[in-house]
């Protein structure tokens, strides 16, 4: 068959990340787009503009909570298989925000949207770290990084050409071509990776778990949003993180927990979840920030908020192309540390727009902090794996996606917590409101320099090309 032929001449290296990186522009497509289409699609609904941020959030949120079970689910039935079901919910469920007629039915609609994203990123990401061999696995995520990058490249202008001169149901219904292509090509190209013997399924862990983050985010997210704390926010914090703090004891007495709180024992597992989640808070932050500021602050349209922003992703871009070469000469331990600085000085210095700010100095900024954010992912998400065993690769990977995107989510949640305080009921949000959101959230996120300080000189030296893989028989 013809796709045999394709399979003999592309390595794994390379057609597993190209196909991955379908699932990636399909996810990262809708978010970008949607983050652009928010005051209208509030305006459509009769809601406030910063309420929207729920549209974020409540999709992060499941993703978060169900991501500990996707590397289980993997194992039990295959890698394959779970990517495949995880593209055609992903598909399905973007129909279904396209057809929402009312808030309530978005929302909804984007929970299973993200449950569908939370099998399909991270099972995709587990087939790659399982068919790339160590030493090029810097250079395939990269690869798999590069397409998936268009989604946000295109995303802002996109959802800025249709939600001026068509119809914001459009951002989501655009998913349908690329969900269809990627279920065919996984379908053809991809090996069902599964694991011989899987243990039982925690579905206590699973509930403490799911519940926790949930309830702790979303607590955090309604308890202060308004003059007066929210009570239903605050039993749901209390309860969520009461749900996380029991979770920790349970954790050690099972022998198969849902969460692997073990590979925090692992200095560079360790170091990428906690200094990642920190930086992470400015990264979820910024999308929604940026055309919320353009347009609510400025008065641009969502064409005009799209153009400015989506310069960002075009540095990431660019830097993905360079990640390696400049991991090679300086180490992950001083890329990770300098950068992480000069990345959160881009995102408070976002703090400095105004209306009458050239667009070409505020497309600079936006641009150079795409650029070093992106250096900063692929550390970030390289350095991870570097020294788990294979057969913790499904735990460390649902722990590590898990982290990601529970970050991003806070991030979403802090930044709209920090506009709901500094403006009030003032509608629209004030441009001095957001100086102080992106002010404090630059600050907040080079406070991962410190997680990146107790990184040895060598960690990921492999990965980066500076030292030799060592064989079976060293």
């Amino acid at each position: 068959m013809r796709y045999e032929v394709w399979r003999r001449r592309l390595p794994s290296h390379v057609i597993v990340p190209l196909i991955v990186a379908c699932a990636l522009f399909m996810q990262n497509l809708d978010s970008t787009s949607l983050a652009t289409a928010l005051p209208a699609i509030a305006a459509a609904f009769g809601e406030p503009a910063l309420r929207l941020h729920m549209a974020i959030t409540a999709y992060m949120l499941a993703l978060a909570a169900f991501l500990p079970m996707s590397g289980w689910v993997a194992d039990r039935f295959g890698a394959r298989n779970i990517f495949r079901l995880a593209i055609l919910v992903f598909t399905l469920s973007s129909i279904a925000c396209g057809m929402a007629q009312d808030f309530n039915q978005l929302i909804a609609a984007r929970v299973c949207q993200g449950i569908g994203g939370a099998m399909m990123v991270p099972v995709g990401r587990l087939i790659l770290v399982r068919s790339v061999p160590k030493s090029e696995l810097v250079a395939a995520m990269a690869l798999m990084g590069m397409p998936a990058l268009i989604g946000p490249i295109i995303g802002p202008l996109l959802g800025g050409l249709i939600t001026t001169y068509s119809n914001w149901r459009w951002i989501f219904w655009i998913n349908v071509p690329v969900g269809v292509l990627g279920f065919v090509l996984v379908s053809r190209f991809i090996e069902n990776v599964r694991e011989e013997n899987v243990k039982p399924f925690d579905w206590i862990g699973f509930a403490l778990s799911a519940f926790g983050l949930a309830a702790t985010v979303f607590g955090m997210d309604t308890a202060f949003a308004r003059t007066q704390a929210d009570p239903l926010g605050l039993a749901l914090l209390v309860a969520g993180v009461v749900c996380l703090c029991l979770y920790v004891p349970y954790s050690r007495r099972v022998p198969n927990p849902i969460m692997d709180l073990g590979l925090l024992r692992i200095r560079t597992f360790r170091t990428s979840v906690t200094g990642g989640s920190v930086f992470r808070l400015g990264v979820g932050a910024m999308p929604f920030l940026l055309p919320l500021l353009m347009q609510e602050g400025f008065g641009y349209s969502p064409v005009q908020s799209g153009f400015l922003t989506f310069v960002s992703a075009a540095g990431s871009l660019g830097m993905r192309t360079i990640a390696r070469r400049i991991l090679r000469a300086y180490g992950f331990r001083n890329v990770m540390i300098w950068n992480s600085l000069i990345a959160s000085a881009f995102m408070a210095a976002c703090a400095a727009f105004r209306p009458d700010t050239p667009e070409a100095v505020m497309m600079a900024v936006i641009f150079f902090g795409g650029v070093f954010r992106s250096l900063e992912f692929t550390s970030l998400n390289a350095i991870a794996f570097a020294d788990v065993e294979r057969a913790e690769m499904s735990h460390a990977m649902s722990f590590s996606q898990m982290a990601q995107r529970l970050s991003l989510t806070l991030g979403v949640a802090l930044s709209a917590l920090i506009l709901h305080r500094a403006a009030g009921d003032v509608t629209p949000v004030p441009v001095g409101a957001f100086t102080w959101a992106f002010l404090l959230i630059g600050m907040i996120s080079a406070t991962s320099i410190f997680s990146f300080l107790s990184l040895p000189a060598d960690a990921g030296a492999v990965l980066a090309g500076r030292k030799s893989e060592k064989t079976p028989d060293a």
